[in-house]
């Protein structure tokens, strides 16, 4: 049984650190732009990715307080998104 608990840490651990590399990813492309909906793009990718992390995290660390705080993340990019293009509609 060690050896599948094992197993299953070190692919947690390869997950974060796969979501770590989309989550800078959506960080330079949100700073670089070069258009609006680049930026759009990459809060969109923020916050899915954002989210899988915590996800992640809170079973890697076994830590059930981060599931929360994926659900904020989602929430908070969810409000960026719907103000972001209301304001550009206007």
């Amino acid at each position: 049984m060690g050896d599948a608990m094992a197993a299953v840490q070190i692919a947690l651990t390869a997950a974060a650190a796969v979501l770590l590399v989309c989550i800078l990813a959506g960080l330079w492309r949100a700073v670089r732009g070069p258009t609006p909906e680049d930026r759009l793009t990459a809060f969109v990718l923020l916050g899915t990715s954002g989210a899988a992390l915590f996800i992640v995290l809170a079973s890697a660390l076994d830590v059930p307080a981060l599931r929360d705080v994926a659900i904020t993340v989602v929430a908070l990019a969810t409000v960026v998104v719907i103000v972001y293009t209301r304001r550009s509609v206007r």
